[in-house]
């Protein structure tokens, strides 16, 4: 089955002028982020990006931000581009007794669906150890969750132990467990499957979603057993869609996989309930509003852009992150092990470039500073996913209207490869499929 390039061969914005300088802000410490915590004032949700999969800074700072966040500004939660059935276990061990590192990094092997690098790595344990103390002793707990729609599998394996056999939900779970099984926990072979007219589960799956709602009704409940039960109904409902529709190699995967992102920080938001604030963190080309980039053109949109619509611009704040130059760990093919790459320096006339260009240290820039610094114009910024190759990076860079597509942007002129946690992986597609972000 061939993987989907959902973006194509990207077309280079046309060459512009652009300003001499910008006004920005020094990024050096976590009293420097005092800067973007007042533009973010009483947002409810905040997104912060990432322009690669494994860059160490950019985890590092987001934890410095959303440490930030939850103990001055109370969000509740951190909701990031990740399964759901895993990602739960996570907001488990945050909200149990006091636990030391060693454990979290266990815990994060469970990460175990390539790419592992992703949430099982060492930075998110450092993370995941801080929330854990933070939740000590507080009856409110901090929260961590999945929004990504992976996981058919998992999401019905874990209503087995919610419900008694003779339920009729378990039933219905039954039934579709059954209709998977002859694939063997592999949705690509389901979805190739589905092209061919040989499988079709969505009748089992669609019951079963809509046995739930039916059950709670369509608000989100609130004992995490309802909860659950619902999300993961929703998760394996939405999953059999996304794979089916990528079978086609259409966009509509990706706005499948963007639209359940959104349906469940909606979840998590009324369950926290109407004074509720959540983090997202996701890669730039779920956070970046698509409405101002080549994706618009494609009738792909993302998370970005499906929140301010529906909640508000005024009560979502989109945070961007990139960098001049340094080292990623990425993988040379689909499917390959993880190495830590070189990443060359931005293309000449690129968003990074220009930065770099006025001065090599971090900092942060803010959307309302650059409204009128001539920067309406699409301008090439760096994306780089699962897999890369640094000798070419055609298609890498996005025509991007910077202060229209972020609120705020964090620059990093070199930055280091991120911390791997070393974990046997289950053979079955990756996080990313089929996009790379």
């Amino acid at each position: 089955m061939a993987v989907l390039l959902l973006f194509g061969c990207r077309k280079e914005p046309a060459a512009t002028a652009l300003p001499s300088s910008l006004p920005s802000y020094p990024l050096r410490s976590s009293t420097d982020l005092d800067t973007l915590l007042a533009a973010i004032g009483d947002t409810r949700i905040v997104m912060l990006g990432e322009s690669t999969h494994g860059t160490s800074e950019y985890y590092r700072w987001r934890t410095a931000i959303s440490q930030r966040l939850i103990a001055e500004k109370g969000f509740d939660a951190i909701a990031v581009e990740g399964e759901w059935a895993d990602s739960w276990r996570v907001n488990q061990f945050i909200s149990g007794p006091r636990r030391d590192s060693a454990a979290a990094v266990t815990l994060l092997q469970q990460y175990d669906r390539w790419p592992t690098w992703m949430w099982g790595n060492y930075e998110v344990a450092s993370l995941v150890t801080w929330l854990n103390a933070f939740n000590q002793g507080r009856a409110e707990k901090a929260g961590f969750y999945g929004l990504d729609v992976y996981g058919i599998w998992e999401s019905l394996q874990e209503l087995r132990p919610l419900l008694p056999a003779s339920d009729s939900l378990q039933q219905y779970a039954e039934a579709a467990r059954r209709c998977f099984q002859p694939f063997s926990a592999d949705p690509i072979g389901y979805a190739s499957a589905v092209a061919n007219s040989s499988a079709d589960c969505r009748a089992q799956v669609e019951r079963l979603h809509r046995a739930a709602e039916r059950r709670y009704g369509s608000a989100t409940a609130r004992s995490d057993t309802a909860f659950l039960i619902q999300q993961n109904a929703l998760v394996a409902y939405n999953a059999e869609r996304y794979y089916t529709a990528a079978a086609s190699n259409s966009a509509l995967s990706w706005n499948i996989r963007d639209g359940h992102m959104l349906e469940t920080l909606g979840r998590l938001l009324d369950r926290y309930g109407p004074a509720s604030k959540i983090i997202v963190w996701a890669h730039n080309t779920h956070v970046g509003d698509a409405r101002y980039t080549d994706m618009a053109a494609s009738g792909t949109v993302n998370l970005g852009q499906l929140a301010r619509e529906a909640f508000g611009p005024e009560n979502v704040f989109l945070v961007g992150f990139g960098s001049y130059s340094g080292s990623v760990i990425a993988a040379d093919a689909w499917g390959a092990p993880y190495r830590s790459m070189a990443m060359p320096r931005a293309r000449r006339g690129s968003w990074e470039e220009l930065l770099h260009s006025q001065g090599t240290g971090d900092r942060i820039l803010l959307s309302r500073d650059l409204r009128n610094a001539g920067l309406d114009k699409p301008i090439g910024h760096r994306a780089v996913g699962v897999t890369y190759n640094p000798a070419s990076e055609n298609g890498n860079y996005v025509p991007t209207v910077i202060p229209m597509r972020y609120d705020a942007f964090l620059y990093f002129d070199h930055t280091r490869p991120l911390t791997p946690i070393p974990v046997r992986r289950r053979n079955e597609p990756p996080d990313t499929y089929p996009s790379g972000f």
